[in-house]
């Protein structure tokens, strides 16, 4: 990070829950255009911490400094493992049970953070519209550094997401291991908005796309 940076984190406690989710926390960075204040941020954590996990949110320092063009890659890896490093220090469950991971580009950072560090204790990574590729561009591929990870990991995918089909991707992780759970929201974009203008199906999928999350983790090995 940058010497003497700072950035603010928000740190939604697990309410009453199962007791196997009660000890595992969950760090979700931002994507590259919204804050960990944006709607999505907000609702993913608070729906999480409701199903008995710990949520740590943070701004990556650009946004935490009011810029709108992301870091390059080497300051967001920094703000992001002094985000794990802090939180392991204040946060108990981070110290059991660490998942790390994130809306599009706070969960490809994540994903680096993870390959640069085999030895970094984490249990998993939990993966929100992965941006395998910029829309338009699928021969610019972001995978490389995916089987240094070596860990559990998740990815949902919106059946319409431009940043990479759940085929595309399937296709990019089919031989990672340990094998990786691939879960499709059909009809979903890269935020897994559906086409039609329905909020309550809206929010039935944001809910069903929140058990999901919470149900790996409490199974993850």
């Amino acid at each position: 990070m940058q010497t003497g940076a700072v950035t603010t984190a928000l740190v939604y406690r697990a309410a009453d829950g199962p007791a196997s989710a009660s000890d595992a926390a969950l760090i979700l960075g931002h994507g590259a255009g919204a804050g960990q204040r944006s709607t999505f941020m907000v609702d993913v954590a608070r729906g999480l911490s409701a199903l008995g996990i710990d949520v740590i949110t943070f701004n990556f320092l650009y946004t935490e400094q009011g810029r709108r063009i992301p870091d390059r890659a080497p300051a967001l890896e920094s703000c992001y493992r002094a985000v794990i490093d802090a939180s392991r220090a204040e946060v108990d469950s981070a110290r059991r049970s660490l998942f790390i991971g994130g809306k599009s580009m706070g969960g490809r950072i994540a994903t680096q953070v993870a390959a640069a560090d085999p030895s970094l204790p984490l249990a998993g990574l939990v993966l929100l519209g992965y941006p395998l590729h910029p829309p338009g561009k699928p021969a610019e591929r972001r995978d490389k550094h995916l089987p240094a990870i070596a860990r559990p990991m998740l990815f949902v995918q919106g059946s319409r997401d431009a940043f990479g089909t759940p085929d595309e991707l399937a296709s990019a992780i089919a031989a990672l291991q340990p094998a990786p759970t691939l879960h499709v929201v059909t009809q979903g974009d890269h935020s897994f908005k559906v086409s039609r203008k329905d909020a309550a199906a809206q929010a039935a999928i944001y809910a069903d796309l929140q058990q999901v999350i919470a149900s790996w983790i409490r199974s993850a090995p």
